[in-house]
C-alpha cells in the first residue's frame, strides 16, 4: 500500500523540526514540559483522530489518572481528592502551557500516603483477625468513595487484608490436611467450629492465622520495595499515559525502558516462559500462549489464568504480584535460560494451583503457517493454522504469512485435498499486505480492504493477480481475539461469499493501524537523555461494503459458543474507543461458485444448536463469567470455604469438556514428515496441534461445513492449473 500520507507529513514536519531553522522547535530543557510538548504536537499533526484538549478531556485525564494511581482508594483521602479537584478542569490549560504542577502535587502527596499506609498495614498485622465474626468484603473497588478520616482508612486496609490473609488461611490449612493425610494420621478437619471443643487444634489454628497473616504481610513488603524502587520518571509516564489513552486504547507511551523491551519483543525472541501477560485492575492475566515455549511444553499454563505469588527455584518464599505494576510482575516471571520459576495460579474456574516451568529462549516460530490432512467420509480435507500475518520488513521477499500460505495450500492439493478450512482464531493481526495477497489466493482479482486517513481520500488495497490458488470449498474460523488483519481477511471472505466464516458472535473489533515513533528524532541536542517513544493510531480500517471492522468486528456465519463468550475482552470493552463508521462500498462482485452458499449455513447453525458438546461449552462459559464478575466474599471462614467447596464441585461438571473427542485423525505432510526425522521438538508440536484437533468441536464443524458445500463445477485440485 501507499504510505500513511499523514504520517509521512508528520515524519517530514520532525525531519525539518530537527535539522532545520524554523519556529517549532523541541528543545525546553524541562525534560517533562518537554515530553508533553513533544507528545502533544505529535497527537495533534498525526492521530487519526485528534482530540479537543478541553474541559471535558481535563476532566477524564484527571479521573483515569487518580484511578490508576489509586485503584482500591486506599491511599488518599476524601480531603486529598478536593484540594485535587481545583485543577479537575484545568489539566487542559496544563497540558498546552507544559505546566506540570498537578502532576506535582499528587505524585508528593502519593508518596506521602504510600509511607503512611505502610506503617498502616504493619500496625493491623499485628493482631489476629477473627474467621467465626461474619462480615462481607467487597471486591467492587469503583463503587468505592474515599474515605474521610484515619479511622475509616485504618477500616478499609483491615478489611482489604483480612480478605487477603482468609485466602493464606485456607491454603495453610489445607496444607496442614494434606500433610496429616500424607503421614498416615487419623483424619482431622481443622475448622473454627473445632476450637471451643478441642484445646490442641485451637492451638494449631492460631498458629496458622499467625502464619497467613505473616505471609501477607511479607507480600505487601515486597509489593512496596518495588513500589519504593519507581522513580519519578515512571510515575510520570504513568501521568503522560493517562494524557494519551483520551485518544484511544492503543495510543501508548513508552518511556525508554518499556521501549527496550518492545524493541526485544519485536526481534523474535526472548528468555522466559512463553506467556504473554495483561493487567486487569490488580490483576495479572496470561493472555496468550506462545506455542513451542515452555509455558506450552509444560502445558499446565491457560489463557485467563491469573499468576497471584511467582517463587524463584532458589528461594523459599513467593512474591505476591497482585497490585504490582506489570512491569514489574514480568522482570520477576522472566529469566535466564535453565533456571526454573514457582507461579501460584487462580485458574478460571476460581482453582488454586502451583506450576513450576523452567525458562528457555522463546523462539516465535510458531508464528508461521502450519497445515495438516484430515479424512471425513472418504474425502480428504486442508486446515491451515495462522497465528499472525508476519512479514520481514526489511524485504517483503523474504518469508511472509502469504507465501507460506500458498505454498500449504499447493502441498495440500498434492494430497487430493477437496475443501479447506483457514483458522485463525487467537490471530492478532500484523501485515496489510500479505492479507491483500492471502486473499487473492481465494479469489480472481477485486478490491480487498479499504484505508482511511484522516484528510485524505481513502485507499483501496486490491488483489490484482488474476490466478486463484484455490477454488474449492473454504471455512474462515475466528475468535473473540481474532483481530486486526484476521478480521479483515475474514470480512473480504464473507464480503464476497467466497467463504463461511465460523466462530465467536463476534471478532474483536481492532480496526485501527498504529505507527510507533521514537521521539528522540524530534529533539536537536538533545541534552535529556532518551526520550522514548509514542506508539499512536493513525488509520482506520473499513470493509469492501463500507462498514468499519472497529468495534462490531466480523459477525460470524454460523455462531458458535466458547469459553470466553461472556468475557469482555473485546475493543468495544476497552477504554475510549474509536466509532464505528461507514464510508461507500467499492464496486465487487460475490463469489457465486456455491450453489447451496445460504442452505449450508442453515444446516450448520442447526447442528449447532443440538450439540451437546457446545452447550456443555455454553454452560462454562456462562460459569466462568459468574467466577469472575463475583464481587462480594464473606470474611467468616465457614462460609468462605463453603463458598471454595461450592465452586470445586461446580468445577467438575465441566470435567468431561476436556474428554471430548472426535473420531478425525490429522496428519502432517509429507514435507513436514522428513522434517521430524531430525527435529524431535516439530514433532512433538505437530503431535500436540494434532491431538487438540481432534478434539476440538469447532474443527469437527468447520469439516462438516465443508463437506456440506457444494460447487457449480468441479474443483482445479492439480498443480497445473495454478498460475504462477
Amino acid at each position: 500500500m501507499r504510505g500513511n500520507y499523514k504520517f509521512l507529513l508528520l515524519a517530514l514536519l520532525i525531519a525539518f523540526a530537527s535539522c532545520s531553522f524554523t519556529s517549532k522547535t523541541f528543545d525546553n530543557p524541562d525534560k517533562d514540559k518537554l515530553l508533553i510538548q513533544l507528545i502533544t504536537y505529535v497527537l495533534d499533526q498525526g492521530h487519526f483522530d485528534p482530540q479537543d484538549i478541553n474541559d471535558a478531556f481535563s476532566a477524564n485525564v484527571f479521573e483515569d489518572y487518580l484511578n490508576q494511581l489509586d485503584p482500591f482508594k486506599r491511599y488518599f483521602y476524601e480531603s486529598d481528592i478536593k484540594e485535587f479537584e481545583a485543577y479537575k478542569n484545568q489539566l487542559d490549560d496544563q497540558i498546552k502551557s507544559y505546566d506540570v504542577t498537578f502532576f506535582n502535587l499528587t505524585h508528593e502527596r502519593l508518596l506521602k500516603r504510600i509511607k503512611e499506609s505502610e506503617a498502616l498495614y504493619a500496625e493491623i498485622l499485628e493482631k489476629p483477625f477473627d474467621f467465626t465474626k461474619r462480615e462481607e468484603y467487597s471486591a467492587d473497588y469503583e463503587v468505592l468513595t474515599y474515605v474521610k478520616n484515619k479511622r475509616e482508612m485504618k477500616e478499609r486496609w483491615r478489611q482489604q487484608l483480612k480478605f487477603s490473609t482468609i485466602a493464606n488461611y485456607d491454603d495453610a490449612i489445607s496444607q496442614r490436611d494434606t500433610d496429616l493425610e500424607a503421614n498416615s494420621l487419623p483424619e482431622r478437619v481443622f475448622s473454627p467450629k473445632n476450637e471451643k471443643s478441642k484445646s490442641d487444634e485451637s492451638k494449631s489454628l492460631k498458629d496458622l492465622e499467625k502464619e497467613a497473616r505473616e505471609a501477607t504481610k511479607r507480600s505487601l513488603d515486597e509489593l512496596y520495595d518495588f513500589i519504593d524502587d519507581r522513580q519519578r520518571k515512571d510515575w510520570f509516564a504513568v501521568y503522560i499515559n493517562a494524557i494519551v489513552e483520551e485518544f484511544d486504547p492503543h495510543t501508548f507511551y513508552f518511556a525508554p525502558e518499556d521501549k527496550d523491551r518492545f524493541d526485544v519483543a519485536m526481534s523474535g525472541n526472548f528468555e522466559g516462559i512463553g506467556a504473554r501477560l495483561q493487567k486487569r485492575m490488580d490483576a495479572v492475566m496470561v493472555n496468550e500462549i506462545i506455542s513451542g515455549g515452555p509455558a506450552w511444553r509444560a502445558n499446565e499454563l491457560e489463557v485467563g489464568d491469573q499468576i497471584l505469588k511467582v517463587r524463584q527455584e532458589d528461594e523459599e518464599e513467593p512474591v505476591n504480584i497482585v497490585g504490582m505494576r506489570l512491569d514489574d510482575a514480568i522482570k520477576l516471571i522472566k529469566g535466564p535460560k535453565g533456571t526454573t520459576v514457582v507461579l501460584t495460579l487462580k485458574k478460571v474456574d476460581g482453582t488454586i494451583e502451583d506450576i513450576s516451568i523452567t525458562r528457555d529462549i522463546v523462539e516465535l516460530e510458531e508464528t508461521y503457517a502450519k497445515s495438516s490432512t484430515v479424512e471425513k467420509d472418504g474425502k480428504t480435507y486442508g486446515v491451515i493454522n495462522l497465528p499472525k500475518f508476519y512479514v520481514d520488513f526489511t524485504s517483503y521477499d523474504n518469508r511472509n504469512a502469504a507465501s507460506d500460505i500458498k505454498k500449504e495450500i499447493i502441498r495440500l492439493k498434492e494430497q487430493g485435498m477437496e475443501g479447506l478450512v483457514l483458522d485463525l482464531r487467537n490471530n492478532g493481526g500484523g501485515s496489510l499486505q500479505t492479507v491483500v495477497d492471502i486473499v487473492g489466493l481465494f479469489i480472481e482479482e477485486g478490491p480487498v480492504v479499504q484505508v482511511k486517513t484522516t484528510g485524505e481520500p481513502k485507499e483501496v488495497l486490491s488483489d490484482k493477480d488474476s490466478s486463484i490458488i484455490w477454488d474449492g470449498p473454504l471455512v474462515v474460523m475466528v475468535n473473540e481475539l481474532s483481530a486486526s488483519a484476521s478480521e479483515i481477511l475474514a470480512a473480504a471472505m464473507q464480503d464476497y461469499k467466497r467463504a463461511i466464516v465460523i466462530g465467536s458472535k463476534q471478532t474483536y473489533g481492532k480496526g485501527t493501524v498504529q505507527n510507533v515513533l521514537d521521539l528522540n528524532r524530534m529533539v536537536r541536542n538533545n541534552s535529556n537523555g532518551d526520550m522514548g517513544a509514542l506508539k499512536f493510531t493513525t488509520q482506520k480500517f473499513y470493509r469492501i461494503n463500507g462498514g468499519s471492522t472497529q468495534l462490531e468486528g466480523v459477525k460470524s456465519d454460523v455462531v458458535v459458543p466458547d469459553r470466553y463468550s461472556y468475557i469482555n475482552i473485546g475493543e468495544k470493552d476497552q477504554e475510549n474507543p474509536l466509532p464505528w463508521d461507514k464510508i461507500d462500498a467499492v464496486d465487487y462482485e460475490f463469489w457465486g461458485n456455491y450453489f447451496d452458499y445460504d442452505a449450508t449455513i442453515e444446516k450448520s447453525k442447526a447442528r449447532m444448536a443440538a450439540n451437546e458438546q457446545l452447550k456443555l461449552i455454553d454452560a462454562n462459559a456462562q460459569w466462568v463469567k459468574k467466577i469472575r464478575d463475583r464481587e462480594v466474599y464473606s470474611l467468616n471462614y465457614e462460609e468462605y470455604k463453603k463458598a471454595m467447596e461450592l465452586n470445586e464441585e461446580e468445577a467438575k461438571r465441566f470435567e468431561k469438556l476436556s474428554e471430548y473427542k472426535t473420531d478425525l485423525t490429522f496428519n502432517s505432510l509429507p514435507y513436514e514428515i522428513t522434517l521430524m526425522e531430525q527435529d524431535s521438538v516439530l514433532k512433538e508440536k505437530r503431535k500436540r496441534w494434532h491431538e487438540s484437533l481432534a478434539k476440538d468441536v469447532y474443527i469437527e464443524e468447520a469439516l462438516n461445513v465443508l463437506n456440506d458445500l457444494k460447487m457449480t463445477y468441479a474443483i482445479k485440485n492439480n498443480l497445473a492449473d495454478v498460475k504462477n
